[in-house]
């Protein structure tokens, strides 16, 4: 990162301009070496390929003639490391939903200044 995005990040932290200072110095003398390292300590995750999904729905059982119970059966394909695996999930449609609005508040999220910056020194 820059050295002006290095001391936003410091100065939030509350330290005296002295330490301010010094860590600054320190990193910039370090700065390829910590790169390096956080390099290596980075998890290798799995990357998503595809989504197979199938919406079954029961209509009615030797009990309950009249009864409708839906769930979502997913078959995410993922990549890692070369790779190929499968996870099979099943939920039912209220679950999902929320889901899915977790994953939306999320992005909006990442949509903050705060986000964009940590994501920018990141690269």
């Amino acid at each position: 990162i820059s050295e002006v995005d290095f001391q936003d990040s410091i100065h939030v932290l509350g330290f005296s301009d002295e330490l301010n200072k010094s860590l600054l110095q320190l990193y910039l003398d370090n700065r390829k070496e910590i790169r390096s390292i956080l390099g290596e300590l980075a998890p290798r995750l799995p990357s998503y390929h595809s989504l197979e999904w199938r919406l079954d729905v029961q209509l009615a059982s030797r009990s309950l003639r009249q009864q409708i119970k839906p769930a979502v059966t997913m078959k995410l394909h993922l990549n890692q490391n070369g790779d190929q695996t499968a996870q099979v999930l099943q939920t039912d449609p209220a679950t999902l939903l929320h889901l899915i609005q977790q994953l939306e508040q999320a992005l909006g999220e990442m949509k903050m200044n705060h986000c964009r910056r940590i994501v920018r020194n990141m690269k």
